[in-house]
């Protein structure tokens, strides 16, 4: 099987379906603490309270660890590609040392839950390696493996690894770890239920008040009151503090093959070279393990992806040759302007609401950590590390201006440049099946799609989040938003946020 016809979709999802869906609340709630969002970062944080004896319900707009968390490349490492000399010099040795810690931290306390509640997740150790094939960044890996070092991580700098092909440089960090994510976090969510915590899927959250109690509205009109609130849907959907300014969506691409386990690697690699290359393996059958590659990262709605996906699987294949390819999919990170997560209180003046997000492609480590920081300051115990992902904080912002501005002047440039762009308009009898374009009629854009049947269907171009352009991605079916990542089905329904209503139908253009 080539990479064309490989199944569209994300092995974790094939391999742990999620069984029936959990039931929206019925009618109003009252609760100590609601958890909006049942990724890894939601999971963890409910999962740690309800164990201390909280009462607590996670509300999740579409299905338990079905977004982000389960589309990941699953590797819990604390060797975030180049990040400890960039810490060094930004937020000085103890920044960087409060970092490592804190992510080793969260691999350790993983693998204490996995012991403790006997979860049968693929849990494997391995070393994380950050690698390079231009000799002229061995001089770069080196300065990361002195600063992985002292920061507290057991890196060395090394010239050769498992991989089938010569490399400059890596460096390398023992004792990580991947698995299956959604094992483990359907086995997290049964033990959740079991302390008396609820969980409701195919429940949207629309509003949300501050107060004492806060109060949560869902789309169905249902009300939640809650003595602490935590935003963990990957990308805010309430966004008091202006997050989406210092926030940039960035999705990327995962292809998977089978691969004799006599050739497959056995630790895990990332590079920064080649629109980022990261590849592992993974347990799978009949003597064989499945080698998972990732890359081509771009700013959603901006690239043609079934090139990209060519271009991947290519790669892959002329690295390790004779792969059969069975699945493929994307997933979605959001990278801070200024390189650490924004893990804390969600504003200024925040008494009871919290938010998890910008784990910039190192969710799992980071929802981790992520859970047990904010049970703790919810219980009014600081961590080490608090004030590190305070998202409050305003002098690395400043210090890191530049990603910022240019971060700013890419939204700055879709939401003016897409409303007067001289790119001329298709009809819509010119969209083949299968395809979508953004079709303009007087002053008004229309996202227009053609099913395989032949069938038109318009909705409105604007994204309902701020109202930037959508534009298609014709490999996975979705409009997408390249201001701040919100996606959306054909027929305008909601796969991604932080858009929280779908965009709006349309008659279909003359």
């Amino acid at each position: 099987m080539n990479a064309e016809t490989a199944t569209q979709g994300s092995y974790w999802m094939e391999s742990a379906p999620p069984g029936d869906p959990a039931p929206p609340p019925s009618g109003d709630l009252t609760v100590d603490v609601a958890v909006v969002g049942a990724g890894i970062a939601g999971l963890s944080v409910a999962w740690e309270l309800v164990r201390q004896g909280r009462e607590v319900a996670v509300l999740e707009a579409d299905r338990i660890a079905a977004g982000v968390t389960g589309h990941t490349t699953a590797k819990l490492t604390a060797l975030h590609t180049l990040v400890y000399d960039h810490l060094r010099r930004t937020r000085g040795p103890e920044g960087a040392r409060l970092y490592a810690r804190s992510q080793t931290e969260a691999i350790r306390h993983a693998r204490e839950i996995v012991d403790e509640l006997g979860i049968d997740c693929e849990w494997e150790a391995a070393a994380a390696c950050t690698y390079a094939e231009n000799p002229r960044r061995a001089r770069e890996l080196q300065a990361e493996a002195d600063a992985a070092r002292e920061a507290g991580l057991p890196a060395e700098f090394v010239t050769e690894t498992d991989l089938p092909f010569a490399i400059a440089g890596a460096v390398r960090v023992s004792g990580q770890a991947q698995f299956h994510p959604r094992k483990y976090l359907l086995a997290l969510t049964e033990d959740l239920r079991r302390r008396g915590g609820t969980v409701y899927e195919e429940t949207r959250v629309v509003g949300l008040t501050e107060g004492e109690p806060c109060v949560l509205r869902t789309d169905t009109g249902v009300s939640v009151r809650a003595d602490e609130v935590v935003i963990a849907t990957h990308y805010p959907i309430f966004d008091r503090a202006l997050l989406f300014t210092r926030l940039s969506p960035r999705r990327e691409l995962v292809v998977a093959a089978t691969i004799d386990e006599d050739r497959a690697p056995r630790d895990m690699y990332i590079t920064p070279e080649q629109a980022t290359r990261s590849v592992r393996s993974a347990p799978y059958r009949d003597g064989k393990r499945l080698l998972i590659v990732t890359g081509e990262h771009f700013v959603p709605g901006t690239a043609d992806v079934e090139e990209r996906f060519a271009r991947l699987s290519g790669w892959a294949d002329d690295r390790f040759a004779g792969l059969t390819f069975t699945h493929r999919w994307a997933t979605q990170d959001n990278d801070p302007t200024d390189s650490v997560p924004l893990v804390g209180p969600l504003h200024p003046r925040s008494r009871h609401t919290y938010v998890a997000t910008g784990f910039g492609g190192w969710g799992l480590s980071g929802g981790v950590m992520a859970g047990s920081l904010l049970s703790a300051l919810i219980n009014g115990r600081p961590a080490a590390w608090s004030n590190l992902y305070d998202p409050r904080r305003l002098a690395s912002v400043l210090h890191e201006g530049k990603s910022f501005l240019k971060h700013q002047a890419h939204v700055a440039r879709h939401f003016v440049g897409d409303r007067i762009s001289p790119v001329p308009s298709p009809a819509p009898d010119g969209i083949p099946p299968g395809h979508g374009a953004v079709v303009r009629q007087g002053h008004r854009q229309y996202a227009v799609h053609r099913d395989e049947s032949g069938s038109l269907q318009a909705v409105s171009a604007r994204c309902t989040h701020l109202g930037c352009i959508v534009s298609f991605n014709h490999a996975e079916q979705a409009w997408e938003c390249p201001c701040h990542g919100s996606r959306f089905a054909p027929d305008g329904q909601i796969l991604q946020g932080p858009a929280v209503h779908p965009l709006e139908e349309r008659d279909i253009p003359e």
